[in-house]
């Protein structure tokens, strides 16, 4: 495998749009209603969302490819939004928003998210970020296993919406 990571162009929108319909389902709890997944892809993940991601200077997706193909990829945010909860819980300004962080369960355990998110927190720091902050799902103990093995701690809590239900992420942050 060799993996590479670089930023998405404009060209590689439909292929992220298919990469993340294949991996968000993998973050959701058991619990997650189908039908609340399905809609929340369709919402935020087809390929004229993220040509519009693409072209947002505040974002920046980054993705990993082998063998010319996306394998995974992440997308970074400036600042912290207007979520009250998310305020509290990164003290750190300014701060940039691990979003998406997602790669193809054929490709767990091969490096690639390593790779995305140490070329992601070298964005954040080149974007002059004092942190790096995310919400994980409260009950995805596997990617907050990792997100500690990359530096984040866990600070506070927040409520994502997904369809008509809300689910429970625990917030965690990276000093940079």
């Amino acid at each position: 495998m060799s993996i590479t990571v670089r930023p998405a162009h404009d060209s590689d929108a439909a292929e992220l749009a298919a990469v993340a319909a294949a991996t968000f389902p993998l973050a959701c709890p058991p619990s997650a209603d189908a039908a609340d997944i399905e809609a929340a892809i369709a919402a935020t993940l087809s390929p004229q969302r993220f040509a519009g991601y693409l072209a947002d200077p505040e974002r920046v997706v980054l993705i990993a490819t082998d063998a010319g193909r996306i394998i995974g990829y992440t997308m970074l945010i400036r600042g912290i939004g207007d979520d009250p909860d998310i305020a509290a819980s990164v003290p750190q300004r300014p701060a940039v928003e691990l979003s998406k962080m997602y790669v193809l369960a054929t490709h767990h355990g091969g490096g690639a998210s390593a790779r995305l998110m140490q070329s992601g927190i070298a964005w954040a720091k080149e974007s002059g970020a004092a942190a790096v902050w995310l919400g994980a799902n409260r009950k995805n103990e596997r990617a907050q296993r990792f997100y500690r093995k990359h530096g984040f701690e866990l600070t506070g809590a927040r409520r994502f919406p997904l369809g008509d239900t809300y689910e429970d992420d625990v917030v965690m942050v990276r000093p940079i």
